[in-house]
């Protein structure tokens, strides 16, 4: 393995930035690890080696910006205009944009180096792609970001787009050991992207570290106040929140939350547990009902043109959410804000809250991405969320996750890297690199 595979995004892009290491030898690098890891994990649907190399020569020639070198993977829901866009779909296979979506023309601007499309579940929903958990082949890497979250996690990429509709960016993130950011809804442009549900769709990044997740939307959000300064919270306060229902949560992810708990206090931090409004249950329904009606109309092709083509777990899904009608739609976008105003309420004494990322660690076989019951509700209320890893069971990880208010991203994230801090993550010297 390169040493370059070693260096976390900040430390590699000022590297790059200085000279001390060309835009070629970092494609090179990231080329020879998919080479080697990518046959078994399956995490790229489409990589073009000398598409990398021309580009890094590209870039060599052009200088430094001020994401030179960063190793990327685009989620396979986004558009790509050198490169097929897919969609997760048998339906789309071979399809060629004439674009770029926003994001890729932002990464490539700033001097990132895409290195390929990373796998999605079908239109980004349920089907499970041909993506390996990285830490154990004969687990799910979740869904729907799974080729982003596989990509990181076996560095086959240092950023990688993901997008969240439910829970497809933290709980993969906790899958699979690494770090998942969903900002503020709208904080990323999530333009040219396949679209799912127009109020929930969440343009988000998954990194090795929290750092690395703020040095890159600072860039992409041209917001340079969320990159992250040398100091970071000294003593937080932090409220312990447990999703309801929480009897899903398995053994793991109870000692995940005490672990962060037990660590956070030990450095300095204060932890109190949230009393859970009584209208927060109802998020569930509410996510339910919104994305039921938006994803029947924003599917209205694939649902009549392409229906056959569907694979059967997408037509059970799409054939479940149609049931949900224009009144029910109305009432929970009406309801919303309540439900918000509560939460708000609660969480006011708090700078963030702490909460379960999944139920558990990554689930064994791949009838299944897993259960998204713990993230629906901060995707709904758009409030920016982290995965942080928490710790190891049984050769996999799990994380907990990190909530602000919205638009506090820039708060949110040096929180999470607080907490990062107090916890002993799965890329720590890389002594547990997949």
């Amino acid at each position: 393995m390169s040493d370059l595979i070693q260096y976390d995004a900040t430390d590699l892009i000022a590297k790059v930035s200085s000279g001390a290491v060309s835009h070629r030898e970092v494609a090179e690098a990231y080329l020879d690890r998919i080479a080697e890891k990518d046959g078994e994990i399956g995490a790229y649907i489409h990589c073009d080696p000398e598409l990398v190399r021309r580009t890094a020569d590209a870039r060599d020639k052009a200088g430094a910006g001020p994401l030179a070198g960063l190793p990327v993977g685009v989620k396979d829901v986004i558009d790509t205009v050198d490169m097929p866009t897919g969609y997760g779909s048998a339906a789309y296979e071979g399809c060629q944009p004439y674009w770029d979506a926003p994001c890729v023309t932002q990464s490539k601007a700033a001097g990132a180096l895409i290195m390929g499309k990373t796998v999605s579940t079908e239109f980004a929903m349920a089907s499970s792609g041909k993506t390996r958990n990285p830490w154990n082949l004969a687990h799910t890497p979740g869904g729907s970001s799974s080729g982003s979250c596989a990509a990181v996690a076996a560095g086959m990429a240092l950023m990688a787009f993901g997008t969240q509709t439910a829970g497809s960016i933290i709980r993969p993130a906790s899958y699979c050991g690494v770090v998942g950011y969903k900002p503020s809804f709208g904080l990323l442009e999530p333009a040219e992207i396949k679209v799912l549900a127009h109020s929930l769709d969440t343009l988000g990044l998954v990194t090795r570290t929290v750092r690395d997740a703020a040095l890159t939307a600072s860039v992409l959000a041209g917001r340079p106040g969320l990159a992250l300064s040398a100091d970071l919270p000294s003593a937080p306060k932090v409220g312990l929140f447990r999703t309801p229902p929480f009897d899903p949560a398995e053994p793991t992810t109870v000692a995940a939350l005490d672990l962060a708990v037990a660590r956070i206090e030990a450095a300095g931090g204060t932890v109190v547990e949230i009393d859970v409004p009584d209208t927060f249950i109802t998020t569930h329904d509410l996510h339910a009902a919104v994305m039921g009606w938006e994803v029947t109309r924003a599917l209205s092709h694939e649902r009549t043109a392409l229906w056959d083509q569907l694979t059967p777990v997408t037509r059970d899904f799409l054939t479940e959410k149609a049931w949900i009608d224009a009144p029910a739609y109305d009432a929970a976008r009406a309801a919303l804000p309540k439900v918000a105003a509560d939460l708000a309420a609660a969480m006011a004494d708090v700078d963030v809250l702490l909460a379960p990322a999944a139920p558990g660690t990554a689930p064994e076989g791949f009838t299944s991405t897993g259960a998204p019951m713990f993230n629906t509700p901060w995707t709904l209320l758009h409030m920016p969320a982290l995965n942080v890893p928490a710790l190891m069971h049984d050769g996999l990880p799990v994380g907990v996750q990190v909530i602000g208010r919205v638009g506090e991203d820039a708060k949110t994230l040096a929180m999470a890297a607080f907490i990062e801090t107090c916890l002993d993550t799965p890329f720590d010297a890389l002594r547990g690199h997949p």
